[in-house]
């Protein structure tokens, strides 16, 4: 007979093992075969081939690798900054006593939850050169708007703007935590005279950096996953100014069927967002701020 502890156990890995099975399945074994097969070259029609290293020294030696590396950093590098700072002003908007606040926080909310393929082409038509929404706005103010998606120097800023879209998810964290700030600091600094600006570059941004360190993580892994905006949009074009490095890595796999080759990219994108990681783990001691990591001082009696 069980311990009714041994019981208690029995029954909680009972309830987890669908999501056990599902892990092992589908991304234990999928990521143990991949770094294997990384070492090979393999066409699913045939049989795999040993060649060592051969794909990481192509890999190094391809120029699209390196064009699908510099689109990909030049949209993350344009795309999480913007993102973070749109999401944080929609939140401390949001956070302010105003009529119909709850349904305003859902309309800027909603655009997070729709599809990626339903907003990419809802985005083809805003950014149509001809008859676009973009370029009718900019007309209402003399502005002849540029062929966007179809030319190779607005493609990739186009995506950017876009991707402002899906700030949904940053502004719900921020809001969450400019609701936990202390009201106290900011009556205090009221009372010394200290205005709007330096009240939220003195309290409110280092209070929220916890908030803003997990967007920054979470931006920085999503912008360097970027794959359907592109796929459904631009295809990596025109002249590969879009090839983002996921939409290389997936047209490696399942249009050529350089299975080895794609997983050799996937393994090194791997490797790239693991020290991006953490490098801004590593510097978050330098400007994160965590209220329960201060030590109240001593009274000396």
């Amino acid at each position: 007979m069980f311990r009714v502890s041994q019981r208690e156990n029995i029954v909680g890995f009972l309830f987890i093992s669908p999501w056990i099975l599902g892990f092992l399945l589908f991304t234990l074994f999928p990521m143990i075969y991949s770094f294997v097969l990384a070492f090979y070259d393999w066409n699913p029609f045939g049989s795999p081939v040993w060649t060592g290293v051969k794909n990481y020294i192509t890999l190094f030696n391809d120029p699209l690798f390196w064009q699908s590396l510099k689109v990909t950093t030049i949209y993350s590098i344009g795309s999480v900054p913007l993102g973070l700072l749109v999401a944080l002003l929609f939140a401390m908007l949001l956070n302010r006593e105003l009529v119909g606040r709850g349904i305003f926080r859902t309309i800027f909310y909603m655009p997070s939850l729709v599809s990626g393929v339903a907003i990419s082409v809802v985005w083809l038509w805003i950014f149509n050169s001809e008859f676009g929404l973009m370029n009718w706005i900019l007309s209402k103010f003399g502005i002849k708007g540029p062929q966007w998606l179809m030319s190779t120097t607005w493609a990739l800023p186009a995506l950017i703007i876009m991707s402002l879209w899906g700030t949904g998810n940053s502004m719900l964290i921020f809001l969450a935590g400019l609701q936990g700030l202390p009201k106290e600091f900011y009556e205090v600094a009221e009372l010394d005279g200290a205005n709007s600006f330096q009240r939220f570059w003195k309290i409110t941004l280092p209070l929220l950096s916890p908030s803003l360190f997990f967007n920054l993580v979470m931006g920085v892994i999503g912008s360097f996953q970027t794959f359907t905006q592109a796929y459904v949009m631009t295809q990596g074009g025109p002249l590969y100014s879009t090839l983002f490095y996921i939409l290389y890595l997936y047209k490696n796999g399942f249009q050529y069927f350089k299975m080895g080759y794609a997983s050799a990219l996937a393994w090194v994108l791997f490797g790239i967002i693991l020290a991006l990681t953490l490098l801004i783990f590593k510097s978050s001691s330098i400007w994160v701020y965590y209220e329960a990591e201060v030590k109240t001082p001593e009274v000396k009696r």
